[in-house]
This record gives structure tokens, C-alpha cells and sequence, in this order.
């Protein structure tokens, strides 16, 4: 069979399982299971056989450890800590606590490294105070759910983790390339937040004594020192990204039990079964997406991709116009790691042929990936932050739709220029740039 007709099996076979909700993990198995019967020179064993080699990764331990690390951070009410250097920090601003929630997630992403665990660990602190003080239940779950997205872009991040580990990429040159992206997103909306402050006359809070920064301070520096460790541990060489995420979870630990004695023994089982079980559901479509990428990859459809699109020259700038927007629509409707297996594999080819960087290549498809997040059907932050403000998901949409177009923007930014983050990496990696 050609590229082609192995194409027109696989992707509409994928989409109708998908449409007839079947879960994404499976519908990327199913989809390949008719180009194996078809083909005599496969079998259905080579299908198991290519989802077990794709979890002989020592680099994917550390998917279930920041996960992991996340959970004993929300349990051990690190969140608590973090929204009160917020408060000290901005919450005399217009709308202080649209703008806390904002800078709680860019604190809170520098631990977590899982944008599902700061929806839901902020979400479920923040929305019910937004709602109390005035705010509209849209514009609470519309920005929790957006700001949530930078726990993939600020290091660590999960998928960075993944994509490095897939793409052959530097992982330390990854999480600095993520540093400023994540900064303006932030700030992005921030802005947007402070329209909507003086548009609703939305409260703030009384700006904050020295005394009460300095508590503050005192009561979040240790949290604050994961990222510091974790990024810093990598990019000095003083262990691996694994190595980095099992230290996360001791870490956190440490400061639950030990030092703050808000996480008791009998928590400890709770919080490991809900790891092992967020971790068993992303694994698994690691498993299957990587059958499914090892299908295109042996029927040579990247290959022939690349040379469909010679014959328009695309450049640089265009080439990055189109992983962002593939990377966007299909961010719509699957998971971000699968997505990164299948897309990412496909385009890897286009965008080494038009002179991306790799690092910018990927981060251009991790902010991509992360805005799919809060947009539907898909968007498992905003179905998260919309079950936590009990309200439906299309009311939420519009203001969805005005926070996002700034982060669009920043997108854009990147994409356009590149310096922008890869200044960091080649700062501090030189050797690996």
C-alpha cells in the first residue's frame, strides 16, 4: 500500500472512533488494527510488540513522578502558600484575585508540571472565592481553566518530558526555552484581567504591609525552591530529567510531612492511587499512539509530506505558522501526549526540511498543544474548572474566547521569533544548542 491509501485507512478510521466517543487511547489501537490485516507483512503481534517497546523509555518514569509530586503538593496545601504570596504580590491591583489566580498558576506550573493538577488544586480553591467577591462565574472558570495551561510551558513540564524524550531534544534546553513563553502568557493575562477589572469593577485587596510580604515570603520560599532544583539539576548535569522528577516527589514529601505535618500517613495511599491511576491513563496513549506513529513512520507518510510540501518552498515562518495550527486543531480533540507522538513525529520531517530549530519546533507545538486545553470538545482544564463553578461549558466560551486571543498573540510572537526562546538554552546550553 502507498503512503497515501495507508492515510485514508488510518484517519478516518481514528475520527469515526472518536466520534462515536470511543476513548482516544483505544480508537489510536483500533485505527491501526485494519492496515495490519490488510497488509500480509504485518501482524497483530508487531502491534503489541511496538506499544511495549515504546515503555521501555527510562525517561517516561518521570511522567508518573511529577504527577506524583503534584498530587502531595495539592495535598499538602503548598496551594495555600502560594495564593498568599500572590495576594502580597498583586492583589492590590484591579481585580486582585483574577490576577492571584493568574500568578498562582506560573508559581504553582514551576512545581507541578501538570496543567490537569493546577485546575484542579486552584480551581478548587480560587473559584469559590472569585464567585463570593463578585466575580462572574464565567469569567472565574475562564480564567482558571486559561492560566492552568501554563503548567505545561513553565518547567517542568510534562510534555516537555515526553518530547524530548520521543524527538531526541535536549530536556534541560526545553524547560529554559519554556521560562519566557510562560512569563508572557502570564502577562497576557494579566492585561486581560485588568480590562475586565475596570469594565465590572471587579474588588481588589488592600495593598500589603512589609511585614506581611515578608510572611509571606518566609511561608512560600521552600515550594518555590522545587523548580529552582528540578531546572537548576538538569541544566548543571547533576542528574537526568527521571532522576529530577523521583527528587520532586521526595521533596514534596518532606515538606508535607516533615516540615509542614499537613500530609498524615493514611493520606499517603490516597495520593499514590490517584498518581498510579493519572499515570496508567497517560501511558496507555503513549502506547497506542506510539503503534500508530510506528505505522506512518514504516509506510514513509512523513516522508511524503515533506514531499508534497517542497514543491510551495515553505520557510521557516510558515512552516511554524502550520505546526501551530495543526498542533491547535488537533489539540481540540485528543490529549497533548498523544497528539505529540502522532503530529509531532509527522512534522518533525517538515520542520527540519524548512530550518526550525528543534527547540523552537517544540515549543511551538507544546504552547499549541496547551491551548487545546480550554478549547472544546476536547479542553480537559475547562470541563475541570466548569465542574468545580458548576456551570455548563458554553457559558464560559465567550470569555474563553477574549483570554485566549492575547495568548494567541503570544503564540505568534514565538513563532515569528525564535531568539526569543532559545536566548536562555543557548545561554546556559550552549554545548547542547
Amino acid at each position: 500500500m502507498t503512503p497515501w491509501e495507508v492515510s485514508a485507512i488510518l484517519f478516518p478510521v481514528f475520527v469515526v472512533l472518536v466520534i462515536l466517543r470511543v476513548p482516544v487511547a483505544f480508537a489510536l489501537g483500533l485505527a491501526c488494527v485494519p492496515v495490519f490485516m490488510l497488509d500480509p507483512r504485518l501482524t497483530p503481534f508487531l502491534l503489541m510488540n511496538e506499544m511495549f517497546k515504546s515503555y521501555n523509555a527510562f525517561v517516561l518514569l518521570a511522567v508518573p513522578f511529577f504527577l506524583m509530586a503534584a498530587n502531595i503538593m495539592n495535598s499538602a496545601g503548598i496551594t495555600d502558600r502560594l495564593v498568599r504570596l500572590s495576594q502580597v504580590l498583586v492583589g492590590h491591583l484591579p481585580g486582585g484575585l483574577g490576577h492571584i489566580n493568574v500568578v498562582v498558576s506560573m508559581l504553582f506550573a514551576g512545581i507541578s508540571g501538570s496543567s490537569t493538577a493546577d485546575a484542579a488544586g486552584i480551581g478548587s480553591l480560587l473559584i469559590p472565592q472569585m464567585k463570593k467577591q463578585g466575580f462572574s462565574p464565567s469569567f472565574t472558570v475562564a480564567v482558571t481553566a486559561c492560566s492552568s495551561v501554563m503548567g505545561v510551558i513553565i518547567p517542568p513540564s510534562i510534555l516537555m518530558v515526553v518530547w524530548g524524550g520521543l524527538m531526541t531534544v535536549s530536556i534541560g534546553g526545553l524547560f529554559l526555552a519554556g521560562v519566557v513563553p510562560g512569563i508572557l502568557v502570564a502577562a497576557s493575562q494579566m492585561i486581560t484581567v485588568y480590562i475586565y477589572a475596570k469594565i465590572y469593577n471587579y474588588p481588589i485587596y488592600s495593598r500589603s504591609t512589609l511585614k506581611e510580604a515578608a510572611i509571606a515570603i518566609a511561608q512560600a520560599v521552600l515550594p518555590l525552591m522545587t523548580p529552582l532544583i528540578i531546572v537548576g539539576g538538569i541544566v548543571g548535569g547533576f542528574f537526568t530529567p527521571t532522576e529530577a522528577s523521583a527528587i520532586a516527589v521526595f521533596y514534596s514529601l518532606i515538606l508535607g510531612t516533615v516540615v509542614y505535618h499537613t500530609i498524615a500517613l493514611k493520606d499517603i495511599p490516597k495520593v499514590l492511587y490517584e498518581s498510579a491511576r493519572f499515570a496508567a491513563i497517560s501511558l496507555f496513549c503513549v502506547g497506542t499512539a506510539s503503534a500508530f506513529g510506528w505505522l506512518m513512520a514504516y509506510f514513509k507518510i512523513p516522508l511524503e509530506l515533506v514531499n508534497y510540501l517542497k514543491q510551495f518552498g515553505v520557510g521557516a515562518i510558515s512552516t511554524g505558522l502550520i505546526v501551530a495550527g495543526a498542533f491547535l486543531f488537533i489539540g481540540m480533540f485528543i490529549d497533548a501526549i498523544p497528539a505529540i507522538i502522532i503530529l509531532g513525529t509527522v512534522l518533525w520531517p517538515v520542520a527540519e526540511y524548512a530550518g526550525l530549530h528543534p527547540i523552537h519546533f517544540a515549543i511551538i507545538g507544546v504552547i499549541s498543544l496547551a491551548f487545546g486545553l480550554v478549547t472544546p470538545p476536547y479542553g480537559l482544564c475547562l470541563l475541570i474548572a466548569c465542574a468545580i463553578g458548576e456551570i455548563k461549558l458554553v457559558k464560559s466560551l465567550k470569555d474563553v474566547g477574549i483570554i485566549l486571543l492575547p495568548m494567541l498573540g503570544v503564540l505568534l510572537l514565538v513563532i515569528l521569533f525564535p531568539d526569543i526562546i532559545l536566548f536562555l538554552p543557548r545561554l546556559f546550553m550552549a554545548k547542547y544548542m
